[in-house]
């Protein structure tokens, strides 16, 4: 199911891609040919050509407020050469040392991760943005089966897919981060040269922080529960679950399920289609085009399963009956509660933390199991009562 989320936040991420791509040329196109008529009026005439005034008051149609803020992030923006040629730089650094440390990555499996990043940054920046939840970790799983496939268990792909999988989880996640933070930057009047510093400045901390807190806490647990081991208290499952990830990719296509391939190519046509047909909806200012699908809110029930699905539905169903009810209070107070139960939710992790500390086990414990689930539970578990859970079952 998540190759299949995966192959549809690809499509519509890239289809969004394609989009923007065709928007900027089009607008620096624009831009040349007003620029040169502007010069040809002014040569002409000897009257300076342009705008005035009145015709930008007129062109320009957006707020006071928004239009100050175009104005503080364009003029403090980051100039491109210099984005460009920090991260040509920091991926050389990274191509020549990250082999070094792992020899069983090559250098071109690492310089083909800085290369892809870009790309799959920009389409994990665009879910972040709309789903506020980063997809960081899938694409580099995704890595992990590329690289591990490609290196081969023989020659160490275990480890050359997890050393890939870092590096494209750093980029990808910390570009996601980076557009959170440009995004407050344009929201607040700050300068996005300020924000990037301090995400540099931070990330550089981290780098010397994070090692300490482990070394300490490594210390601390002792030699009786060591960190990593199944058995230990602190056995990292995800760590367990990164290597099995691992461990299956070395051997390549053959231990995908049968005709995933052709259903990720299904899931992306299904995208590409759905985001086409929404842009000719809207182009054509079809009525039918509200009623399109969104490929991106599809592909989350992929990752999360039905229950977050079926969340959205319960709180969309609420949303609605309280706008028929009462429109002007939905508009206005619909977001305050949105934010109470999002900090409701976070609030109770802090309580939860401290029973998992206490080790305090429910008192109960409700699951809901499918037919063929149920009977397996019955024969392993209460082999002698078989027959009479059939019998029950057929009543």
């Amino acid at each position: 199911m998540v190759p299949m989320g995966v192959a549809m936040v690809l499509g519509d991420c890239l289809f969004q891609l394609g989009a923007i791509s065709v928007k900027a040329a089009q607008h620096y196109r624009k831009g040349r040919q007003e620029q040169k008529l502007a010069v040809d009026g002014a040569a002409d005439d000897g009257v300076g050509g342009g705008c005035g005034p009145d015709d930008d008051e007129h062109k320009w149609h957006a707020k006071y407020d928004e239009r100050r803020r175009n104005q503080v992030f364009l003029n403090d923006g980051i100039p491109d050469h210099f984005a460009v040629a920090g991260y040509v730089a920091l991926a050389a650094l990274s191509t020549a040392l990250v082999p070094r440390i792992f020899p069983q990555i090559r250098y071109h499996h690492v310089a083909v991760c800085y290369a892809v990043a870009p790309l799959l940054a920009f389409c994990n920046s665009y879910t972040s943005g709309l789903m506020d939840w980063s997809l960081a970790t899938v694409y580099g799983k995704l890595a992990i089966f590329v690289v591990g496939a490609s290196v081969g268990a023989a020659s160490g792909g275990v480890i050359a897919g997890l050393a890939a999988c870092g590096v494209m989880m750093v980029v990808i996640g910390d570009a996601a981060e980076l557009m959170h933070d440009f995004k407050t930057a344009y929201l607040t009047l700050t300068s996005p040269v300020s924000m990037f510093a301090s995400q540099a400045i931070g990330t550089a901390l981290g780098c010397v922080v994070n090692p300490g807190v482990f070394l300490t806490f490594q210390w601390l647990a002792g030699a009786d529960h060591p960190l990593g081991d199944s058995g230990s208290t602190y056995m990292a499952p995800m760590a367990i679950a990164y290597r099995g990830i691992a461990v299956l990719s070395v051997e390549g296509v053959g231990t995908l399920p049968r005709h995933s391939i052709t259903l990720c190519a299904t899931c992306f046509a299904v995208a590409v289609f759905l985001d086409t047909a929404g842009a000719v909806a809207r182009a054509m200012r079809w009525r039918v085009g509200g009623w399109v699908p969104n490929p991106m809110a599809m592909a989350i029930p992929f990752f999360v399963g039905p229950t977050f699905a079926i969340d959205m539905c319960v709180g969309s169903l609420l949303l609605m009956a309280w706008r028929r009810v009462d429109k002007q209070g939905a508009a206005t107070l619909a977001v305050v509660v949105a934010s109470g139960l999002i900090c409701g939710e976070g609030l109770w992790t802090l309580p939860s933390a401290v029973l998992a500390m206490l080790k305090v086990q429910p008192p109960i414990c409700m699951k809901f199991l499918s037919r063929y689930q149920s009977q397996q539970m019955w024969q392993h578990f209460v082999p002698d009562a078989v027959d009479g859970h059939h019998a029950m079952t057929h009543q």
